[in-house]
């Protein structure tokens, strides 16, 4: 039998044998197990850029029959990456306590375990395999388990062709693109026991009241998905698709919600969030717009993640500095300080440029707070140009950054540039960047001793019970002593030592305990 779609980079035709072909399914044998094939990524798909309107669904109720389909089971979610990954994982949650699943306290007490998974480093990658490796062992001495893989990854056709043939023990695989899908994916699962495989390539809709399981006093809340900057070295463009952004009203109406349920912070979300209306054909409505609408609605904190440079207008700048609920904490990722370095990377801004951004945000917000993301190692990078980075650090004053050794990602542009940093030099370089950040972190935090500061308490010490810890609205960590029944609550506190990486403080006041959560969280 001759298959109607090519699935040849998945398998060899030889290993795979073709069992059916209907309702634009393909099912194979391959590894002794049956393979539903609904749909399967496309590097080449996954580069195009559909000039289609994206569409919008309010109506996703969970189908009257699935309602019951978990009850008396349980799942486990194992969750890499973003905040976006996190965020998703909430939703998850939420479609399947709608179907009645409870959440399980361990993996081996499940009867659904998802991997929600990330495709930015290859190390994320590896992780998540290395898991499947130990679930394999659970999934023999309990053969009604679905174990399933979702998020970024699966949007690669590597990997589900590594899924595929290496994996037989996986149940599941879908995408970013079709979370809202999870009832009726596993329903196919649990009835035909076959591994299903569902990835959507093109951008997706926008799908609209989705169930969402939150935990804590803080909330995400998406207000737009996917990424046109394309970066070489990004495989988000690809996995994520074209930007899209959610209607304000729609946005807003969520933000209200949650003001009315207790929530202390929302932190809005996107690839990159200062793009958002960008898209928008009928308005001039853009990310500043949003902000100043959030900044009138009774919730205590606003933050965002994450930015980029080139989309940081004027008109944002000049909203954040009326402060309010809006925080001074910044993300602003600038990859390398190198104008050479960022121009192969396709960031489309120079080393100047960015620091004249910088100069903006500090005159207009003088206490902001700025953290960054930071590459080391990009294909080219010389050690002049690993310095400039360095020095753009202390110049613009980052208080925090995540770093990464540069990780090649099939797909990209940069994949087929030659790698030709050394690993070693590549960790000498990350190791002298984060001596660096620690020592902008320390300055950076000795700033704040002696001063009474607000923090939202979020949990207790895992070491000690006594010790509660909570961030200030410029995001700094903060450690002092009271009692778990201030866990959830604004509060005002004295630092009395900075330290690296957090600020030891005490009680400058007990919170007014009057404002729980109405959700229970």
């Amino acid at each position: 039998m001759k298959m109607s779609k090519d699935y040849s980079q998945y398998f060899d035709f030889r290993e795979a044998k073709i069992i059916r072909e209907e309702d634009g399914k393909t099912t194979l044998r391959l590894n002794g197990r049956h393979i539903q094939i609904q749909s399967a990524p496309s590097y080449k798909d996954e580069k195009k850029r559909g000039k289609e309107s994206v569409r919008i669904h309010y109506d996703n109720a969970i189908p009257d029959d699935m309602r019951e389909f978990g009850r008396d089971k349980s799942y486990f979610i194992m969750t890499y990456g973003c905040q976006m990954n996190e965020h998703d994982t909430e939703v998850i949650r939420g479609l399947l306590e709608e179907m009645g699943y409870v959440q399980a306290e361990e993996r081996r007490d499940a009867d659904v375990i998802l991997l929600n998974t990330c495709a930015i480093r290859e190390n994320a990658e590896d992780k998540v395999f290395g898991e499947l490796g130990h679930l394999k062992k659970l999934k023999l001495e309990k053969p009604g388990l679905i174990l399933g893989v979702c998020g970024c990854m699966s949007q690669e056709a590597a990997v589900v062709n590594r899924l595929m043939t290496r994996n037989p023990h996986v149940d599941l695989v879908f995408g970013t693109h079709n979370i809202h899908r999870l009832p009726h994916l596993l329903r196919e699962v649990s009835f035909s026991r076959e591994m299903v495989i569902e990835v959507w390539s093109k951008e997706g809709d926008i799908i609209e009241n989705l169930p969402k399981k939150r935990e804590g006093m803080r909330a995400w809340v998406n207000i737009m998905y996917g990424c046109d900057k394309f970066c070489t070295y990004c495989i988000v463009p690809y996995t994520r698709g074209k930007e899209r952004s959610r209607l304000p009203e729609d946005v807003l109406a969520e933000v209200r919600e949650l003001a009315r349920q207790g929530y202390k912070e929302i932190t809005l979300l996107g690839q990159n969030v200062n793009a958002y209306g960008k898209d928008f054909k009928d308005r001039a409505y853009r990310f500043a717009d949003l902000m100043d609408d959030i900044r009138k609605i009774d919730i205590p904190r606003v933050r965002f993640t994450t930015s980029h440079p080139r989309d940081f207008d004027d008109h944002l700048i000049e909203v954040l500095a009326k402060g309010g609920n809006l925080v001074e904490a910044i993300h602003l990722p600038f990859q390398s300080g190198s104008t050479e370095v960022l121009k192969r990377m396709s960031r489309k801004y120079t080393r100047e440029q960015f620091l004249e951004l910088v100069g903006k945000i500090r005159s207009a917000i003088p206490g902001a707070v700025l953290s960054s993301d930071i590459i080391v190692g990009f294909p080219g990078e010389t050690e002049e140009q690993f310095l400039e980075t360095l020095s753009l650090v202390r110049e613009a004053e980052i208080a925090m950054a995540y770093t990464f050794i540069y990780s090649p990602r099939e797909g990209t542009p940069a994949f087929e540039m030659e790698d030709n940093v050394p690993m070693a030099v590549k960790q000498d370089r990350l190791n002298r960047l984060n001596e660096l950040i620690a020592e902008m972190s320390c300055e950076s935090n000795r700033q704040f001793e002696g001063r009474t500061v607000e923090i939202l308490v979020e949990g207790q010490s895992k070491s000690n019970p006594n010790v509660l810890s909570g961030r200030t609205t410029s995001n700094k960590l903060v450690h002092f002593e009271g009692p778990k029944e201030w866990i959830g609550h604004l509060m005002q506190v004295r630092i009395t030592k900075p330290t690296t990486w957090y600020l030891n403080a005490e009680a400058a006041e007990p919170p007014r305990l009057a404002t729980a959560l109405s959700h229970g969280a």
